[in-house]
């Protein structure tokens, strides 16, 4: 860990006087009913975080410097290491940390730092990107904005290295403010980009633990996400028989053709009134030109708003035949993620948060529903209070253009670390 740490830029100056963190002991001395809840006023954490964003930002920029895809394992071994030391190197070591080997991904590393509340936070996102290994050396920096906003940009810094940084020193500051704060577990996972197939266990075990889960992935423009599709690759076999296409063509029947049939038929099935979508985004088949195809197969994304709708696209692509009965066709539903909906308690975590940004003097946190899935989907479909969107304001995820305005690093982290505040005491009500 040492070695890593070296790595990092030294803490800088310290937090103001009056905002100095409490004692080891204070932190782990229980919280008595004489003891206050009453918060640091949020625009005075606001402004601590503007005092430290240069430290913020430099953080996310060393994050960002290593590269981190979902399919380099030493790549993203050494990027755990470094965000764990990162934690180490603003919070002090953690009660408790755990590294989950990620097998064929990368590990998920769960640290937990028990507050002076009774209230239990898990803020979760994942350090892998969708970047290759080597993209780093040729990225460009983004012009300015029309409204002269300066802009940071880098594989993963949207996506979503910067709000890993901002969970991070949101924990700081809500500790600084020398309230109660929850106990707060950190879970980091390498595998989200590609379908989080080994975090996932660990992440409902944590989230089933914690009172509430923020999900520290990139804001939609600045609003909270809490609702997200669910979403599917199915993979469609289709076998054929082969003939010659020239001396027999009768004797076979083309599983191109058939698969062709298919996804017109499966189009049909989407119902974007209801938010369905359905794309073909691969298809492979054949074997020559005079030959009539006797294997072909196609993968497909499906995204849906909910429960009902999953079940009734899985019954109507089960329903498609091919018009040439000699064809077999086979399906494997590979649902990777269920819709997230907003549920009552994460309705009343919403509360909590705009209680935050009205202070602020943003007014009211807006809110929204996207197309694209993560790992709060998996916390939802459970029933447990959860908000997505936690992290970055910026654009442009999965692009080179991906980008954060970085004059908003500030209320974001004090967002995070004035609902922490708000939750050392146990969110009640779960849906």
């Amino acid at each position: 860990m040492d070695r890593v740490l070296r790595g990092l830029v030294s803490a800088g100056p310290p937090l103001r006087r009056q905002l100095t963190p409490p004692s080891a002991e204070h932190r782990h001395r229980p919280r008595t009913r004489k003891q206050t809840m009453t918060a640091l006023p949020t625009a005075a954490l606001t402004a601590l975080a503007q005092d430290v964003s240069p430290e913020i930002i430099t953080d996310i920029l060393t994050l960002v410097r290593h590269e981190t895809s979902s399919y380099d394992l030493p790549g993203l071994a050494a990027g755990l290491d470094l965000l764990h030391a990162l934690a180490v190197h603003r919070l002090g070591r953690p009660d408790h940390a755990q590294r989950h080997p990620g097998g064929e991904c990368g590990d998920t590393l769960t640290l937990t730092y028990t507050g002076t509340g009774a209230g239990h936070v898990a803020l979760v996102g994942h350090y892998d990107t969708v970047w290759p290994t080597g993209t780093l050396a040729g990225w460009e920096q983004p012009e300015g904005s029309d409204d002269g906003r300066e802009k940071l940009s880098g594989p993963g810094i949207f996506d979503m290295k910067t709000g890993l940084v901002q969970g991070i020193w949101a924990l700081k500051l809500a500790r600084a403010s020398g309230v109660p704060v929850p106990t707060v577990t950190f879970l980091f996972n390498g595998d989200e980009e590609i379908g989080s197939l080994s975090s996932r266990p660990v992440i409902e075990e944590v989230a089933q633990q914690a009172d509430a889960t923020l999900v520290l992935e990139p804001t939609a423009h600045g609003a909270v996400k809490t609702a997200r599709k669910g979403c599917g690759i199915f993979r469609v076999t289709v076998t054929g028989v082969e003939a010659h296409a020239g001396l027999a063509p009768q004797d076979g029947a083309s599983a191109i053709t058939a698969l062709a049939e298919f996804v017109v038929a499966a189009a049909a099935v989407a119902a974007p009134g209801k938010g369905t979508t359905i794309n073909t985004g691969l298809i492979k088949g054949g074997s020559g030109t005079n030959v009539v195809a006797g294997q072909a197969t196609a993968s497909i994304d499906i995204r849906v708003s909910s429960e009902a709708e999953q079940l009734r696209v899985d019954d109507a692509l089960d329903a498609i035949r091919a018009s040439d009965r000699r064809v077999r066709i086979e399906i494997d539903h590979a649902w990777n993620r269920p819709p997230m909906t907003l549920n009552a308690s994460s309705a009343r975590l919403l509360a909590l948060a705009r209680e935050v940004t009205r202070e602020q003097g943003r007014g009211d946190l807006p809110d929204a529903a996207v197309g694209g899935a993560s790992d709060a989907n998996f916390v939802a479909a459970l029933g447990l209070p959860v908000l997505c969107g936690m992290g970055a304001v910026g654009d442009n995820a999965h692009a080179r253009g991906e980008f954060i305005y970085p004059d908003t690093v500030p209320a974001q982290t004090s967002l995070v670390a004035g609902l922490l505040e708000r939750l050392a005491e146990p969110l009640r009500g779960r849906a």
